[in-house]
């Protein structure tokens, strides 16, 4: 094995390892933007997400993709949005991010979409080697089957990115 499939294999690793909070591990009490930013960045870090702003979160009510805080605090509602868009907006305008949303969570109740949609994440994340299938669940309808996609499209990106990292070579004089 190369030491770039090594590198790569180790990443696979860490990623298996990795738990992302359900809804009820989610502060159930008011966090302040930077206590937000915070729990945001730590909790997908080691995902290699890029890391969110105070100025994008403003950026997210502004365009209303969250609600806004109450009192310049936010509720766990808003923590799993700013969570969602975190790991969707490389690859969705946050329009298409805020529809998926309210599409999934029209016909169950926010937690359970977003459990769903973490969960699904984790065993795509613990079957990145090829070993099992990738899917979390069988889709029984287009909301499974549109969590799923989004998650796809998540593992393709981080992998693709992570791919092109470790095998990228610094280019000379001649190949510029």
């Amino acid at each position: 094995m190369s030491y770039a499939e090594e590198q790569y294999k180790q990443w696979e690793e860490k990623l298996k390892a990795i738990e992302l909070p359900l809804w009820s591990e989610l502060p159930n009490f008011s966090l302040y933007m930077d206590q937000v930013t915070a729990l945001v960045n730590d909790t997908l870090g080691p995902i290699g997400v890029d890391k969110v702003t105070p100025a994008m979160i403003n950026n997210y009510v502004k365009h209303k993709a969250i609600m806004a805080p109450v009192k310049k605090k936010y509720q766990t509602m808003q923590i799993a949005d700013v969570l969602l868009i975190s790991l969707l907006k490389p690859a969705f305008s946050l329009d298409t991010i805020r529809h998926g949303i309210d599409q999934v969570t029209a016909n169950i109740y926010p937690q359970q979409a977003y459990d769903s949609f973490i969960k699904r994440l984790m065993f795509s994340f613990k079957n990145m080697d090829g070993q099992n299938s990738g899917r979390a669940t069988e889709e029984t309808n287009l909301n499974d089957k549109l969590m799923q996609v989004a998650v796809n499209v998540i593992i393709d990106r981080i992998q693709s990115e992570k791919l092109l990292a470790i095998i990228e070579k610094p280019l000379t004089k001649v190949d510029k």
